[in-house]
């Protein structure tokens, strides 16, 4: 096995836009809003783009070759992940995700609770986070038909660099004029507020189901590891995922996990993962898929990755403690 590279999916969105042009150019016509980077999901599944198993659909894949890429703690039938590169040059609806038992109830599949990292910022960008103020569930759905939802939201600032973790039940939107890597739950079910009287489908009723408006988010800053040549920083840990960043300033070397794949995402810079049997370049905004199996690699250059995976969560808190302890 070898580090696996995937085709973009691109979806139009009427909130989309063609800012991904800044760091790639195959972009189809239109208002892009997703680029879907690696999915295994009924609506739309990553097909390979390189090595031995270039055409081949990641399910496909991944049925012929389970645990050599998922590992033996990750079970072939379902891929976990998906990971998005979201470009909204207008904001997208107000909306909620519902947690695993209300999804596979209702929806056939998993709930979504997801993270962002700020990829790209306008001077003035925000995201939507919960409610600034008090809200029963009543006057919530009153202020959804008065158009007076603005009232209550959480707009935030951010820029460049900002993480923000969206647990299922938390309202939130993303405003005009961000990228934004979204590592998620493997679900695309979406129940829409308020859509700034765009036309589209509402799920009011569902909304509110599962909303819990209770719920903020705060800026992620997770928890520094400084080395000479590198800074790793462990940002999020959940039983859905793990996100670790990594800013390398020369190399990295570590050992893929026979218990389960590891996704590297740039969003600065470039570099080569350099593996046993050869070596594949990454560059900013390109996800790469490292399989359970493929052993001890480096990753050397001048940039900074993001690193998701389906954590044993016990051994991430192992590895952070090892950190501190003397």
């Amino acid at each position: 096995m070898y580090p696996l590279k995937f085709t973009n999916i691109y979806f139009n969105k009427i909130w989309g836009g063609r800012d991904i042009e800044l760091f790639r150019d195959n972009l189809p016509e239109g208002l892009i809003g997703e680029s879907w980077d690696i999915a295994c999901h009924p609506n739309g599944t990553s097909i390979i783009a390189n090595g031995e198993f270039r055409g081949i659909r990641l399910d496909e894949l991944i049925q012929l070759k389970g645990k050599e890429i998922m590992g033996y703690k990750i079970s072939k039938e379902f891929f976990p992940l998906l990971i998005k590169i979201i470009n909204a040059r207008d904001r997208l609806s107000v909306q909620v995700h519902p947690d695993d038992g209300y999804a596979k109830e209702k929806e056939g599949e998993m709930g979504k609770t997801e993270i962002w990292y700020v990829m790209e910022a306008v001077e003035g960008a925000n995201l939507i986070l919960g409610m600034k103020s008090k809200c029963s569930k009543e006057e919530f759905k009153k202020a959804v038909g008065a158009n007076t939802l603005d009232e209550y939201m959480n707009k935030v600032p951010v820029k460049k660099g900002d993480i923000y973790f969206v647990k299922s039940g938390l309202l939130h939107a993303i405003g005009e004029g961000v990228i934004i890597v979204e590592i998620q739950q493997n679900s695309d079910t979406t129940y829409r507020v308020y859509d700034y009287n765009r036309g589209r489908e509402l799920h009011i009723d569902k909304a509110l189901d599962v909303v819990d408006l209770s719920l903020k988010s705060e800026k992620c800053t997770g928890i520094k590891v400084e080395r000479e040549e590198f800074i790793k920083t462990y940002v999020c840990l959940n039983e859905k995922f793990s996100l670790e960043i990594y800013d390398i300033k020369e190399s990295i070397t570590e050992t893929s996990d026979k218990e389960r794949f590891y996704i590297f995402t740039c969003v600065e810079g470039k570099g080569d993962i350099i593996y046993k049997n050869g070596s594949e370049t990454i560059e900013k905004g390109e996800s790469i898929l490292i399989p359970a199996v493929l052993g001890e690699y480096s990753i050397m250059g001048n940039m900074k990755i993001l690193k998701s995976y389906v954590p044993d969560i016990m051994k991430v808190q192992q590895d952070i403690l090892n950190e501190i302890r003397k």
